[in-house]
């Protein structure tokens, strides 16, 4: 394929884009088959010759789309989006098309410089203080395995890096019992250790589920005694399983009092943060060392794209960053080069997306859209807990809630019939020992009526449990 040839595909492709997207709701959102199903009607060996476009194009179509889980369904309510906007897979397409490997100021000026800005609009739309800065990285996953890495290095005086851990003290990295899985990892990946990373209890009866800021206080004062190093804590806004949201000014407080850096996992919940009427769950913000959200969650940038804010980025960047003789640019030494600041050297033009969205979109647009789900979210939460046999178990935060239909055997059941009938995509947590549904609304094309068929379905599908 020449670049005349790509010109008509791009096209062909576009349409086809604009015809998935338009026939989306009349399709199950999660395909009905089985694992290797899809894998036999493309097996066979890689071609020698090649083959015509035309034909391969044909094959994408025909067999590819009914193979996937549709993420930009409008009733996709399981997990949380991976929202894409229009406007961002037009960002994305530019991107594509560049080609750009954005590793340094000097291989990707416009990215380097955009990636700066772009990360400052979010800053303030976000209410946070104009001191941070901050970085994209691909998802929080990888924001938080860096800061995670800085806690390490800042409690060993910078000397892991080049002296290893064996001979160390024990280091403890303290977090919520609500936070995201991607903290275990990071622990595991850091040489830390699962089994130093301090689960501390929730405050009981709390009604967003926060960590217990004296409970913290307890196990860091314990460590210490223990000749443990306390080195770190990691709090949530807006946990993965029900939504959880820790009392953040209270933790930072506990955590800065004993000389501790504290970063905040707010991956789906800060996007919400646009809106100013939010932004008590997470109240203290302004004084966190380190904070992630992933714009593709929730605002519409499509996937990947996540941006940690950070308050100095000098420590992060002594523990990531390597500046070989190849990769610096003569004449210019203090000069920002964002591979430092996160794992891969390798990045992509990430920042576009966010331009052409804020832009496209306004700030305004977005905060109406997220408006629209949690209200929503809070209607069908309603609706829902008035059906007979079914209980709203956790109430929504946000835009996510949890319920359940009598019994966990039942709820599982119910679970399978509903993805299994396609209309609507739901999955499952537990909570205070309970097999639980989660709803999350979120999709960025979703409507009212579409949030309003998950207690449609749900009546219809029960009845019979």
């Amino acid at each position: 394929m020449n670049h005349d040839e790509l010109n008509h595909w791009s096209k062909r492709a576009a349409d086809w884009a604009r015809d998935y997207h338009a026939t989306l709701r009349d399709k199950p959102v999660r395909p009905d088959i089985q694992p290797g199903e899809f894998r036999a009607k493309i097996e066979g060996p890689a071609p020698e010759t090649p083959e015509p476009v035309e034909r391969i194009f044909e094959d994408f179509t025909t067999l590819v789309p009914d193979a996937m889980t549709h993420w930009q369904h409008p009733r996709f309510f399981a997990y949380f989006p991976g929202n894409a906007a229009p406007v961002s897979m037009l960002a994305e397409q530019l991107a594509n098309a560049m080609a750009a490997q954005a590793m340094l100021w000097q291989t990707a000026p416009a990215a380097n410089e955009m990636e700066a800005l772009t990360v400052d609009w979010l800053r303030d739309a976000l209410g946070l203080p104009g001191d941070l800065t901050g970085t994209i990285h691909d998802s929080a996953t990888t924001a938080t395995l860096s800061a995670v890495l800085t806690m390490r290095e800042q409690a060993l005086g910078h000397e892991g890096l080049t002296k290893g851990l064996p001979g160390m003290p024990p280091l403890r990295i303290y977090a919520s019992a609500q936070t995201h899985s991607s903290v275990d990892k990071a622990v595991r990946l850091s040489g830390i250790g699962q089994d130093n990373l301090v689960k501390v209890p929730g405050l009981d009866g709390h009604e967003t589920y926060s960590m217990d800021p004296e409970a913290l206080d307890a196990l860091i004062r314990q460590d210490i005694e223990s000749g443990l190093k306390p080195t770190g804590v990691v709090l949530c806004t807006g946990g993965t399983s029900i939504g959880a949201c820790d009392l953040i000014g209270a933790c930072i407080a506990v955590a800065h009092a004993h000389g501790l850096p504290v970063h905040v996992d707010a991956a789906w919940a800060g996007s919400a943060m646009i809106c100013p009427e939010f932004r008590p769950l997470w109240e203290g913000i302004e004084k966190a060392d380190s904070i992630v959200f992933n714009p593709h969650k929730w605002l519409g940038a499509q996937f990947d794209c996540a941006v940690q804010f950070i308050r100095d980025p000098r420590p992060q960047i002594a523990t990531m960053g390597l500046r070989p003789h190849y990769l610096q640019t003569q004449g210019a030494d203090e000069v920002v080069n964002y591979n430092e600041w996160t794992v891969p050297l390798g990045r992509r033009f990430r920042a576009l997306k966010i331009w052409f969205l804020i832009r496209a979109e306004g700030l305004s647009g977005l905060r109406a859209r997220i408006r629209n789900h949690v209200a929503w979210a809070e209607e069908a939460a309603q609706t829902i807990a008035a059906l007979p046999g079914f209980e709203v178990t956790t109430d929504p935060i946000l835009s996510l809630f949890t319920f359940r239909f009598q019994d966990d055997e039942r709820t599982a059941a119910l679970l399978e019939k509903v993805n299994n009938d396609g209309r609507i995509y739901l999955t499952q947590t537990t909570h205070e020992g309970a097999f639980v549904i989660r709803v999350q609304v979120g999709q960025f094309d979703c409507t009212r009526e579409d949030v309003m068929m998950i207690p449609t379905v749900l009546e219809e599908l029960s009845g019979d449990l």
